[in-house]
């Protein structure tokens, strides 16, 4: 996987190489999305950057739509937060 955005961004399709790193965690981890959270974090923040430089009209087909992915960006955040605020109750006898 490129180290850096711009390297990925060069790629054609752009972010390319951090869909295909998505996909070899997913088969490496028999599909546990959960141990792949930050190869999906690291191709939305390069499909993101995809849609600041190129416009709205960008395209890849490594990416989603951009208002998916803005959408997808914000439940992560939000999972993100409220992992760190949970709250385990004890059961009462």
């Amino acid at each position: 996987m490129p180290t850096s955005i711009e390297e990925a961004l060069k790629t054609d399709p752009p972010c390319h190489p951090r869909a295909c790193a998505i996909q070899d965690c997913l088969v490496r981890n028999n599909y546990n999305e959960s141990r792949c959270t930050d190869l999906i974090d690291a191709l939305y923040d390069c499909c993101s950057e995809l849609y600041k430089r190129d416009g709205p009209g960008a395209n890849s087909t490594c990416c989603p739509k951009e208002s998916l992915l803005k959408l997808k960006m914000k439940q992560r955040a939000e999972e993100k937060g409220s992992r760190g605020a949970e709250v385990h109750q004890t059961r009462r006898r």
